[in-house]
């Protein structure tokens, strides 16, 4: 008999992934991207490639997914940009080898990556990169709560650079101020200006806070 959970579920695909020039080297870095993530988080289904350029895995709790699709843009970062599509709804293990999985969990994220992808095209919400969705179904997280949180979440971070971008990733790994400085060969006081200059304490505290989301 097939097994049914309510799961948070992540969908997600690579922003204009038509026009990479190197295929092969997008590939690579995303199959990496998704490895560090799954190590860092323990998804209830490992974040994997579907077909193409698209991926999907599975949480136990909505927290735990929106943690990943921050890791994920930033660890690709130098390569390319990604969007997601987060649901929570109820989700049938239909097989387990190889694992296939149906149910309203991924409709509501199928649903919430159109949403996220539909927003790009919009001049006011074109740093959008995620967007949740809850099945009808299922009582939980309050959708419009979470997607204001996600909307001025992207809009900060569509803003910082790339350099800043690796300073946010020190600090989401736990890193001190000094030991990113070390890494990235600058000083600590230039890690501290980024800090401030882009509001990367604010990101910080947002994805601790959205990650506590059950």
């Amino acid at each position: 008999m097939a097994r049914q959970d309510v799961v948070a579920t992540v969908i997600g695909d690579v922003v204009g992934s038509k026009g990479a020039g190197d295929r092969q080297e997008l590939h690579r870095a995303l199959l990496a991207g998704l490895h560090q993530v799954n190590e860092a988080l323990e998804p209830v289904t490992p974040l994997w490639v579907t077909a193409g350029d698209e991926y999907q895995g599975c949480f136990a709790a909505l927290g735990g997914a929106l943690r990943a699709t921050l890791r994920i843009r930033l660890a690709l970062r130098a390569v390319t940009d990604v969007r997601h599509g987060v649901g929570w709804g109820a989700v049938t293990v239909l097989d387990e080898e190889p694992r296939v999985e149906d149910g309203p969990g991924w409709w509501a994220a199928r649903a919430a990556i159109e949403t996220a992808e539909a927003s790009e095209r919009k001049a006011a919400t074109r740093g959008l990169r995620t967007a949740y969705a809850r099945a009808a179904d299922v009582d939980g997280p309050d959708p419009g709560l979470v997607n204001a949180a996600l909307v001025l979440r992207d809009q900060l971070l569509h803003g910082v650079g790339e350099e800043s971008l690796s300073v946010l990733a020190g600090m989401l790994a736990g890193m001190s101020q000094k030991e990113i400085a070390a890494d990235l060969g600058i000083s600590a006081s230039a890690v501290s200006q980024r800090i401030r200059r882009d509001g990367l304490a604010a990101l910080v505290r947002a994805d601790e806070l959205l990650g506590g989301v059950a």
